[in-house]
């Protein structure tokens, strides 16, 4: 039996737990690998001299109210705490919550109070989810994940295990505010990107890239990392940005699209199909293409910065502020060979 391993010196203290969890359960498996280099991942991505903002993100954990118990909610729209609890811990819930704004994904709901995100990721969830095979009792990946809120409902479908990643420390101790009231030990969102993860490290029966491929320099490099994740038979679900368009089609947007920085290319939904069969898929299916409404991802009280109604053309919302076509997103399937 697998010692409880001592935790590595300067681990974030939010991170502990995770280790000392995944030592113990990954040892003798086949992610037993990624366990050497995890540490340092670990450190480096909640690292405060890299990002300033932590000690405040930080505090807004610390203020959070303890709630009564209640039962989970994993498996409907609202993740969260059923239930409800006094006006004023409800009042102190959302304070420390808004002190880790903005809330990009969800929605979530805790004890009656309704975080309502600036995505309905909800509605994503319920676009792929007839196309997903069985989660029950899988080891599930999600790349990009945000603050979880997919992740969540993977595990509400069954998974044995989810691990979530994204680079983004604010969405990190957003996951961190949940798990703090849904405590379940088989979930984590950690602090990194696909690239700091061993190449080659088939261990995952289902792989999730949501939104993620655009934002990649180059696309097929993603597509194949993805492929090195999944046991041989497993399921990928890929959803991403596309244009109408042939399979020699693409946009550069030189950067930037929608507002958004860092978008290399979109393509059209076509040749992501031929890159998933190059990169070593089979099954390739397209499961939904449609175009972004600005019901499903708009400003709310729990995101109040700029949202895609400010991203489209005041005058043509079929075009984005910079003159490209809005935003349309494309839901894959793929399957890696026995």
């Amino acid at each position: 039996m697998t010692a409880p391993p001592e935790s590595p010196p300067e681990l974030p203290g939010e991170l502990v737990a995770d280790w000392e969890q995944l030592h113990k359960r990954w040892c003798g498996t086949p992610l037993e690998p990624w366990l050497a280099t995890l540490p340092e991942q670990l450190r480096s991505g909640l690292s405060e001299a890299r990002f300033g903002d932590l000690p405040r993100w930080r505090q807004a954990l610390a203020d959070l109210p303890e709630l009564p118990t209640q039962p989970v909610l994993l498996d409907q729209s609202r993740v969260g705490l059923a239930g409800s609890a006094p006006a004023s811990t409800l009042d102190a819930l959302q304070t420390a919550l808004m002190g880790l704004h903005p809330w990009r994904k969800g929605p979530f709901e805790l004890c009656g109070l309704h975080v309502d995100t600036e995505w309905r990721s909800d509605w994503k969830w319920n676009r792929l989810s007839g196309a997903l095979r069985s989660l029950s009792g899988k080891r599930v990946l999600d790349v990009g994940c945000g603050n979880g809120y997919h992740c969540w409902r993977m595990l509400g479908a069954g998974a044995s295990e989810v691990i979530g990643i994204d680079p983004t420390p604010l969405f990190v101790l957003q996951f961190k505010a949940l798990q703090h009231y849904l405590r379940q030990p088989a979930i984590h969102v950690l602090p990194m990107t696909l690239e700091h993860m061993p190449d080659v490290l088939p261990a995952f029966d289902t792989v999730f890239s949501m939104g993620v491929l655009y934002h990649r320099r180059d696309p097929m490099e993603h597509l194949l990392s993805l492929h090195n994740k999944l046991i041989p038979g497993g399921q990928l679900i890929l959803e991403t940005l596309v244009i109408e368009g042939n399979e020699e089609a693409t946009l550069e947007p030189n950067g930037r699209y929608a507002r958004m920085g860092n978008v290399w290319q979109v393509p059209s939904a076509p040749l992501v199909q031929k890159w998933l069969r190059t990169a070593g898929f089979q099954r390739v299916e397209l499961i939904d293409a449609e175009k972004t409404s600005v019901e499903e991802q708009r400003r709310t009280q729990w995101m109040t910065f700029h949202s895609l109604a400010e991203f489209l053309d005041p005058e043509n919302d079929q075009l984005t502020i910079e003159g490209f076509p809005a935003p349309r997103r494309a839901l894959f399937t793929a399957e890696k060979p026995h």
